[in-house]
């Protein structure tokens, strides 16, 4: 298994990036796809979900109206859309796939995470 995420760097205030995160070695499709944000000494935060077949979103509420999660199962990419970028955005993002498996006895939660991606906005 596989998360790799690509498109962070260095942005001003008030900029955009799109981050993008392909996932292998798993049925990318079934997977609640999501986006989390951490910064030394601090906990991860989840930025953005986005449901298996992307009609269900959820996000942050420091992102709010600023950042978009969509995903193509067909290419098992799960994009963010990051608008009007603040410093306060600077951190490490890693992408994490997460299901639980019900087709057994027991449920069985999968969960998996990317090596992640830095975004720094800066002036």
């Amino acid at each position: 298994v596989q998360l790799v995420e690509s498109g962070g760097g260095l942005v001003q205030p008030g900029g955009s990036l799109r981050l993008s995160c392909v996932g292998t070695g798993f049925t990318f499709s079934r997977y609640y796809m999501s986006w989390y944000r951490q910064g030394v000494g601090e906990e991860r935060e989840l930025v953005a979900g986005i449901s298996s077949a992307g009609g269900n979103t959820n996000y942050g509420n420091s992102v709010k109206g600023r950042f978009t999660i969509s995903r193509d199962n067909a290419e098992n990419t799960v994009y963010l859309q990051m608008n009007n970028l603040e410093p306060e955005d600077t951190d490490m993002y890693y992408c994490n796939a997460k299901i639980i498996d019900t087709t057994g006895l027991i449920p069985k939660r999968y969960e998996y995470w990317g090596q992640g991606t830095q975004v720094t906005v800066s002036s």
